[in-house]
């Protein structure tokens, strides 16, 4: 009897309305859980002014949560609507707001980890249909279990400044670290090892090194550091191997300048000053799943003036004559834009094409795999090696914070260290 006139007691008397609710919640309960609500729950949701004979799930306060999120950028937006759909649904959506716990959001990340167990052991298998199954799926690493997680502990933040919850249960879940990897350079030690292994892997599948399969084997070889970057020397092998590609002008920007891929996708012809020697990062092509967006880059530091060598000037030169001459071939066939990259009738590239034929012209190239986005960390290496500071690669790339590219983007080249060494080693008068 106490505990029922401490729940009467959480509506004003003179409210009717929701002192009926307060009725309502306690004999739905009885009837439910043979039980009486608790008591600081039903506080939570008086306070609130919500429907008090509403159990409120994670699945509709997500969905809640994420229609209010007004002015986000698209792919943020879709980037949440992703976590939301593929993760949080189908294991914990069912679940009271209020009754949610560490285990369960814990339980998202165990499978998500078993997921990733089936994706590599179906790679590592030499059964086609098995490794059908995953195509296109990759694993979740553990920057983007973060990301996932901050998905779910904005939407919890929210809910308790709304009184519906008192404790943040995602943020107690532990993650391994999503610290970016460190950049390794391919130097030929780690060459000779990576090659031993996928010649290895070759002959245990039964595979030619340039055959139709050997390519799935290149890409997913196990290499020294997520994040690999090519020797210079490397880098121009790739280029002279790509050098008659439709997309050969697309893969020389990014590799002398370091622009992002969806940037490179998404530049225009009234973005370029060849004759100024300006690119104007401006647009950006982004991938979520297969679907793309056109939008501005990922902040505003994305926004910038890029400088052009004399040598991407001529070969963006070439390019452009050579987009005139096929459009003058295919007349009307020809899709009408202002692209710089394209199809080879004028229609807007995809990202993933684009990352395609770069593994493609790599494994061909006969060069150690690298992402294409780390095309980009050998462009940042560059600028160091030739004795620019960390500021300018900053600015270059165009990186939220210098911080950034002292983590991510100072891995410096053999060469460059060891001259390093010699020229600190020689402040020092050694006596003979």
């Amino acid at each position: 009897m106490d505990h029922a006139r401490k729940l009467l007691a959480l509506a004003d008397p003179d409210d009717i309305h929701t002192l009926n609710q307060v009725t309502d919640a306690i004999l739905t309960s009885l009837k439910e859980a043979h039980q009486l609500p608790d008591a600081d729950g039903l506080r939570r949701q008086v306070r609130s002014g919500r429907d008090l004979t509403r159990r409120l799930t994670v699945g509709d306060w997500l969905d809640e949560w994420l229609a209010s999120r007004i002015g986000l950028r698209k792919n943020t937006y879709r980037s949440y609507q992703s976590h939301i759909r593929l993760y949080y649904l189908p294991h914990i959506g069912r679940i009271r707001l209020d009754r949610l716990q560490v285990s369960d959001v814990a339980s998202v990340f165990d499978a998500i980890d078993e997921l990733n167990d089936t994706i590599e052991q179906a790679r590592s298998t030499g059964d086609t249909a098995t490794r059908a199954l995953v195509k296109g799926r990759r694993p979740v690493g553990a920057a983007s279990k973060q990301r996932i997680r901050a998905t779910l502990r904005a939407a919890l933040n929210a809910a308790i400044k709304q009184r519906l919850i008192d404790i943040n249960v995602a943020a107690l879940v532990e993650l391994p670290s999503g610290k970016r990897p460190k950049a390794l350079v391919w130097t030929p030690e780690r060459v000779r090892a990576w090659r031993a292994d996928y010649l290895q892997r070759l002959a245990t599948e039964h595979q030619r090194p340039y055959g139709k399969r050997s390519l799935d084997v290149y890409i997913s070889t196990s290499r020294p550091s997520a994040v690999m970057v090519w020797t210079p020397e490397q880098t121009g092998a790739f280029l002279y191997a790509a050098r008659a590609h439709e997309l050969y002008a697309l893969y020389h920007l990014i590799a002398f300048r370091g622009l992002r891929r969806g940037e490179a996708c998404g530049l225009r012809w009234s973005d370029v000053d060849l004759k100024a020697g300006i690119v104007t990062v401006r647009w950006q092509i982004t991938q979520l799943g297969w679907a793309t967006d056109q939008g501005q880059p990922k902040s505003e530091a994305g926004e910038r003036h890029v400088a052009l060598d004399s040598e991407t000037i001529k070969v963006l030169r070439a390019h452009r004559k050579d987009q005139r001459r096929k459009r003058l071939a295919l007349g009307g066939d020809w899709v009408e834009n202002d692209f710089v990259f394209t199809q080879g009738n004028g229609a807007m590239l995809h990202p993933a094409h684009v990352t395609d034929q770069f593994e493609r012209l790599a494994h061909q190239a006969d060069l150690p795999p690298v992402r294409l986005h780390d095309l980009r960390h050998g462009a940042a290496t560059l600028i160091l090696a030739a004795g620019h500071d960390l500021k300018v690669v900053q600015e270059t790339l165009g990186l939220s914070s210098i911080t950034i590219a002292a983590d991510t983007y100072t891995s410096v080249l053999p060469d460059l260290a060891r001259q390093a060494a010699e020229d600190a080693a020689a402040l020092i008068p050694l006596r003979r």
